[in-house]
């Protein structure tokens, strides 16, 4: 029996390493002394090591999905690529941010415990099989990101940040609690598999499949608003710019990664596995979203002056970029597009995760104790005073901008191409234009770095850990923009051996 019991839990390993190491680490820390922390700092790593490691195992023995805990948790190749870059993740952000939060005094036990809690969150939901799963991820992840944002107890700014986020959170979380009570009273089931089934019934019922659809689409109406709340899209997306400015910038980082990557998740489990049936109904609406973003994140970002809120009205036009490749999975009922366009949609959030790591890594990188290098004014004569992270800033901007050759143009490309496969070439046009505009503020950086004379002659140092990774994570977008057929290979087989229809 206990035999049984440990082989039917093993793909639920990662999970049981992840909350062990993160419980075990909150009581090593309260051994340690040093205010550098370098213990736990290690012992964090260590555990997100760890982790990989299992789910790579757990990879090689699922092949192409397995459910355990009666059907509430998955294992399969999607969850696992999307842990995996969810460890990378947090692992860069913890190199990231560690001297700015010792240089402020915030390098404590509970910032590293409250990454690895949100992490674990982030876990549940990639593997979420049913309502209760999805909703117990997704409230784990928020409560740890609520306290991180207010982790500066003594900033007006983060506390004011931290409640704005906590009241939209619970607001979004209520809509999206209420969209799913509603579908389960007309499935009568949480498991999204059953979810699935039911639907094709209840909407083949006869002459009260009208009625049926109706109340469905209703439910269906409310889980798309709190989805694109934690995804970050227009109109949803009024917390992002006060978020990512008032936080502690090593906050945003983690913000604007993990969590995103989640949300994905969370969207393709709910809209793809559970709710394939509403698809013509759905994919109206993340049309629309992705339209109202890509505009209103574009052309609101342009009128700003501070680099933080800047690259959060970027988030609103990237969320909006990938909602392309999320919508144009099913065309007129047939899902021969499906592998491609989910493919696109998972290989852009994984470049924009990437692309949020360098962006937000250079700002704590550019920050001194006493000054937050978020101004675009900061920006001005990088290159003077250093010609490689001018260079390192200048490959992370093409890249958000989507120019050739970085990975950001093929993200956006592959997108693109998967609109125009589903019918929707109207949106794809107007998304190449409003990526345009969109480049123009990216540029605006780079002609602060180049052509304007700098502020001030100060030296841009830094851990040699920190320098080092800066520059592979940039330099990455280059690589994978010359070379982005291996990711994108992954992204496909991860898609293709989803339970799509």
């Amino acid at each position: 029996m206990n035999t049984v019991t440990i082989v039917d839990h093993l793909p639920a390993l990662p999970e049981i390493i992840l909350l062990a190491g993160a419980c075990a680490l909150m009581i090593f820390d309260l051994y340690v002394k040093s205010e550098r922390r370098a213990g736990t700092f290690w012992l964090a790593q260590a555990i997100l090591l760890l982790c990989a490691l299992a789910t790579v195992f757990v990879h090689i023995g699922t092949g192409r999905g397995l459910y355990i805990f009666n059907g509430l948790f998955v294992a399969d190749a999607m969850g696992n690529l999307i842990k995996l870059v969810c460890y990378l993740a947090t692992s860069v952000a913890l190199v990231y941010s560690r001297q700015y939060m010792l240089d402020r005094g915030l390098m404590k036990g509970e910032f590293v415990t409250l990454m690895l809690f949100s992490l674990l969150g982030m876990m549940v939901m990639v593997s979420a099989n049913s309502f209760l799963t999805v909703f117990l991820g997704l409230e784990l992840m928020s409560l740890c990101l609520y306290a991180l944002v207010a982790l500066n107890r003594d900033s007006a700014v983060s506390t004011e940040a931290a409640m704005k986020y906590f009241i939209l959170g619970a607001l979004s979380s209520g809509l999206l609690l209420y969209g799913m009570s509603m579908i389960y009273g007309a499935t009568g089931s949480l498991d999204l598999r059953e979810v699935s089934a039911q639907l094709r019934q209840v909407l083949g019922g006869g002459a009260d499949s009208g009625a049926a659809r109706s109340f469905l689409v209703f439910g269906l109406v409310f889980v798309v608003a709190g989805i694109a709340f934690k995804v970050g899209v227009a109109p949803f997306h009024m917390w992002i710019p006060d978020v990512y400015h008032g936080a502690p910038t090593p906050v945003t980082i983690i913000i604007g990664s993990g969590p995103k990557l989640a949300a994905f998740a969370m969207a393709i489990r709910l809209l793809v596995n559970g709710l394939h049936d509403l698809a013509q109904d759905w994919q109206q609406m993340l049309a629309v979203l992705a339209l109202v973003s890509m505009a209103i994140g574009n052309i609101t970002a342009i009128a700003q002056t501070n680099l933080k809120r800047m690259l959060a009205y970027s988030t609103i036009a990237h969320m909006g970029f990938m909602l392309l490749g999320l919508m144009s999975g099913v065309v007129r009922g047939n899902t021969l597009n499906a592998a491609d366009a989910y493919s696109s949609a998972l290989f852009y959030i994984i470049v924009y995760v990437l692309m949020t790591l360098a962006s937000f890594g250079m700002i704590v990188f550019l920050s001194r104790p006493g000054f937050e290098s978020d101004a675009l004014e900061d920006m001005r004569g990088l290159s003077k005073r250093s010609p490689w992270y001018a260079f390192l800033m200048m490959i992370i901007m093409f890249s958000l901008a989507g120019l050739p050759p970085t990975v950001g143009f093929y993200a956006k490309l592959a997108v693109f191409s998967a609109a125009v496969a589903a019918g929707y070439v109207w949106l794809a046009v107007v998304a190449v234009l409003l990526s345009l505009v969109g480049a123009f503020y990216y540029l605006r950086v780079v002609k602060l770095m180049y052509f304007d004379e700098p502020k001030d002659a100060t030296l841009v140092q830094g851990p040699r850990e920190m320098r080092a990774l800066l520059s592979a994570n940039a330099l990455l977008l280059l690589v994978l923009g010359i070379l982005p057929q291996t990711l994108m290979a992954w992204c496909l087989e991860a898609i293709q051996a989803l339970r799509i229809a």
